[in-house]
């Protein structure tokens, strides 16, 4: 159990931050997507995106063979050797091993979505036991829901708590916490939860706006509470925190506008898969058509790439 104390350190900085100012965090979001990207940045930019994709399928029908595709692709998204290979491929825990067993020893994590995805409504001693099981199959980093109903009811100290645990449970694997943005109702929430998250977190770990399977994911304005967060905790105690903008995130001019703002918000040192990552499968592919019309002047037909999954 973490010390009270903890808590008493996020109420002052809550404190001191004041309130999200709606109106002026929309307003901010708004003018990131009017910036000029010029040849240079933009294919440095695109590149940079498929480096931090978490490459997922998160699906009932998942089967080796999907994996094994997943993985192709994760290793070598492209023909052209200037595409780096993804951050991670993110799977259900009962398919870590495979995974494992086809990307290891190359720099594509596996990532494994535990405690229950996507609900957490399980026993906490169950969820730990997903968690130890997924990094014991070699799971390099988890994703895990936060117990939201805990957080509305106003019982921060068991959220807390509950991400110490897991914490504890993954070992060395890095850990994204997923706030489940959608479920919280207002910015107020989402940076009160990103702070006792982070109370909770070692540095490289990270927070996580979604898990993809509600009908608000990810968007520029969530993405910017949380990274403000980030920000604010990490000039506050010097620890440095990644964030994973999850589900929504389609195009590759969506990804550029959300690199934007971590660079104006963050700066270059969150610019890299260490920090920063996309959860958002289909993104890949439009990356790739972009970056194969910077190359060639022409667009690619959409299934000119091979579909490795459809989820996220």
């Amino acid at each position: 159990m973490l010390p009270r104390d903890t808590l008493a350190a996020h109420a002052r900085l809550l404190d001191e931050v004041g309130r999200v100012d709606q109106v002026g965090v929309e307003e901010r979001v708004a003018k990131f997507t009017t910036r000029s990207v010029k040849k240079t940045a933009k294919l440095w930019g695109l590149r940079t995106a498929v480096s931090m994709t978490d490459l997922t399928t998160l699906e009932g029908k998942d089967t080796p063979g999907k994996i094994e595709s997943l993985c192709r692709k994760a290793l070598r998204p492209h023909d052209d050797p200037s595409v780096p290979p993804v951050a991670a491929v993110c799977v259900y825990p009962s398919m870590v091993r495979h995974a494992k067993s086809l990307v290891g020893g190359s720099t594509v994590k596996v990532a494994s979505v535990a405690t229950a995805f996507p609900s957490g409504q399980t026993h906490f001693k169950t969820r730990l036991a997903e968690v130890r099981g997924a990094v014991a199959d070699g799971a390099d980093e988890i994703d895990m829901v936060i117990n939201r109903g805990a957080f509305l009811s106003g019982d921060f100290a068991r959220v807390e708590d509950e991400i110490a645990g897991v914490v504890e449970a993954c070992g060395a694997a890095a850990l994204k916490v997923i706030l489940e943005v959608s479920e919280l109702e207002t910015y107020d929430n989402i940076r009160k939860a990103s702070f006792i998250a982070m109370g909770a977190l070692r540095p490289g770990d990270f927070i996580k706006t979604s898990t993809g399977k509600t009908n608000l994911n990810a968007t520029l304005a969530n993405n910017q509470v949380m990274i403000e967060a980030i920000r604010d905790f990490y000039l506050d105690t010097g620890i440095a925190i990644g964030m994973k903008p999850a589900g929504g995130i389609k195009t590759a001019k969506q990804s550029l506008h959300f690199l934007i703002a971590v660079k104006e918000t963050l700066g270059d040192a969150w610019l890299t898969r260490k920090r920063y990552r996309f959860g958002a499968s289909s993104l890949l592919n439009d990356l790739l058509r972009q970056l194969e019309k910077e190359r060639t002047g022409a667009y690619q037909a959409p299934y000119h790439f091979s579909d490795a999954t459809e989820s996220y």
